[in-house]
């Protein structure tokens, strides 16, 4: 058995025709893995898989574009998956929203629910959707891209830190609950890194320096450099690993 070996492994991973979620499905696949390309726009999805297809051969990846906030979409996400495949072997919930900035007081309850059912409840929902079928074969791997605002406080992304807390308490929740079935659920907690999503923090030099200055590696993170966290976690590698929350920060969170 290789360390790394995802041969012959389910990959659903949401999210995932851009960003991180782009990398994560890449990465899985060069290690061998079959991947399902999910996020809400079926252009970029279709797109996304043809490319991995195109590299790694047809049939190593399908679209399966679903929005994360519907219950329905979600649970067509696994029975594609399911009808095509026969299988789910990882889930990487990595799509999430943040609809405001600003201190806690300016929050609307509208905006507070939609980072809080998107960046927390969407994922239980897939989770417990796909996860059957992982406790049935007593194998199964979860990763939830949460980030270290679940750590720390700010002043700008609060709501979001929340949410992004609570992923960490629903891995070690369901690790505790699943482990005996040998299902493992963890966490990826990502410091700033260059995608689409964050671009407000990096577009400006002055608040990119602002951010990275205090970190010993002293820039942003790359899609990539999270993919590897993320395949480490599906392997057998991390076959004695679980409820775990893996910080991939540049050294921020440790440095004053």
């Amino acid at each position: 058995m290789q360390l790394f070996d995802l041969t012959g492994k389910v990959a659903v991973i949401t999210g995932s025709s851009r960003g991180i979620g782009l990398a994560v499905a890449e990465r899985m696949a060069e290690h061998g893995a079959r991947v399902v390309i999910s996020s809400r726009k079926a252009g970029p999805c279709d797109e996304a898989a043809a490319a991995i297809n195109a590299k790694h051969g047809e049939g190593r990846a399908i679209a399966i574009p679903a929005n994360i906030a519907s219950k329905e979409d979600l649970q067509r996400l696994v029975d594609e998956t399911m009808a095509a495949w026969g299988r789910i072997d990882i889930v990487v919930c990595n799509a999430a929203t943040n609809p405001y900035a600003g201190p806690m007081a300016g929050i609307s309850d509208e905006q507070f629910d939609k980072i809080l059912q998107n960046n927390v409840v969407s994922n239980h929902w897939l989770i417990q959707m796909a996860a059957p079928q992982m406790l049935e074969r007593k194998d199964g791997a979860i990763v939830i891209i949460s980030s270290i605002g679940g750590l720390r406080g700010n002043s700008l992304i609060g709501a979001y830190n929340i949410s992004k807390a609570a992923d960490m308490q629903l891995a070690r929740n369901l690790a505790v609950e699943w482990g005996p079935s040998n299902v493992r659920v963890n966490c990826i907690a990502p410091g700033l890194i260059q995608t689409d999503f964050a671009k407000y923090l990096w577009e400006n030099p002055d608040l990119l320096k602002q951010v990275t200055d205090p970190a010993p590696l002293k820039r942003m993170g790359q899609p990539d450099e999270i993919a590897g966290a993320a395949v480490y976690l599906a392997s057998p590698a991390a076959s004695y690993m679980t409820g775990q929350t893996l910080v991939v920060d540049g050294g921020i969170t440790i440095a004053w």
